[in-house]
């Protein structure tokens, strides 16, 4: 037969004491309890494997100590790794992390959030979040996660600043045809870096191609900016993901990077040390991003200025260096 799971009444009666007491010490509170008093119980949890209920303890302190994480899409390694790196801040401070993702869709975006509130969750965090969303009834606090919303707190990247600063690096090589490689219309700060960077130089805009955040979306992209004239002779990527299929195609192509096209990527993931030629990267500040976004919700950070953290040009083969 099942073992029957040990009650607050068998502590009690272990440590001979009041269920209130018991409760007092998995509580903490209201009541102080004497210290030896304290131990006793303690014991008997130990001893008898007594495991309160940790939502209704939770829902009683007033908190669960639990965050909502909603990403555009789990598979992506970037946030595979701003997921981990989220998780392992908010447990370092006592918390847990729920994730789940939209696919990039707006209406699931909007039922996800529905559903981590119905979990009584302490706090959101939106990555790169579609709609701003409408928490006024709901009292919780909420994080963007690299994007800007006009009523929430958001925590991001500088990212025109490093798509500049990767172009820049190009341009340091002599390139003067620089072909950008990046997704629609709603991220246009990497393209306004990018443009910054040439204009700084004199250089005219070299040609876009317009692709989803993927390896399929960066291969289409690279073989129609090889079909431009004059052909671009580096190639700036505005995601990993992009950077990956445009090694690809230029590979399928009988060209040689960096000899004949050279490739820097926005990102900075760790399968890009693995590609070949290993990717010059500008990096998120994933890590940063992550401690910044947690501290802000366990802290009750109001301001809803977007918090800016520098990215970091790491210099590998693909670049010529």
């Amino acid at each position: 037969m099942p073992k029957e799971p040990v009650t607050r009444n068998d502590v009690a009666e272990y440590a001979g004491v009041s269920t209130a007491v018991v409760s007092y010490v998995v509580n903490e509170g209201p009541r102080k309890v004497a210290p030896e008093t304290r131990e006793r119980v303690l014991e008997a949890i130990r001893v008898l494997g007594y495991r309160p209920n940790a939502t209704a303890r939770a829902l009683r302190m007033g908190t669960t100590r639990t965050f909502g994480l909603i990403t555009p899409d789990g598979g992506n390694p970037l946030f595979a790794e701003l997921a981990k790196a989220i998780d392992r801040e908010a447990a370092s401070r006592g918390y847990v992390v729920l994730q789940t993702s939209t696919d990039g869709d707006p209406a699931t975006e909007r039922a996800k959030i529905a559903e981590l509130l119905v979990r009584q969750v302490s706090g959101l965090l939106l990555v790169a979040p579609h709609e701003d969303p409408d928490l006024t009834d709901a009292e919780v606090p909420a994080i963007a996660i690299n994007r800007v919303l006009p009523t929430v707190s958001s925590v991001r990247p500088t990212y025109r600043e490093g798509a500049r600063q990767g172009v820049e690096h190009l341009i340091s090589h002599g390139h003067q045809v620089i072909g950008l490689v990046i997704g629609g219309t709603g991220h246009p700060e990497r393209e306004l870096g990018w443009q910054d960077a040439l204009e700084s130089a004199g250089l005219p805009r070299g040609p876009i191609a317009r692709a989803a955040f993927s390896r399929e979306g960066g291969y289409a992209a690279a073989h129609r900016l090889l079909e431009t004239v004059p052909r671009p002779t580096a190639i700036f990527a505005s995601s990993d993901l992009q950077a990956i299929g445009v090694l690809r195609a230029l590979h399928e192509s009988g060209l040689h990077v960096p000899e004949d096209i050279a490739v820097v990527a926005f990102d900075g993931t760790p399968e890009t040390e693995y590609t070949w030629p290993p990717l010059t990267v500008v990096r998120q500040p994933l890590e940063l991003v992550a401690q910044e976004a947690v501290r802000r919700l366990i802290e009750g950070e109001q301001s809803i200025e977007a918090l800016t953290l520098p990215t970091q040009l790491i210099l590998r083969r693909s670049c010529g260096c």
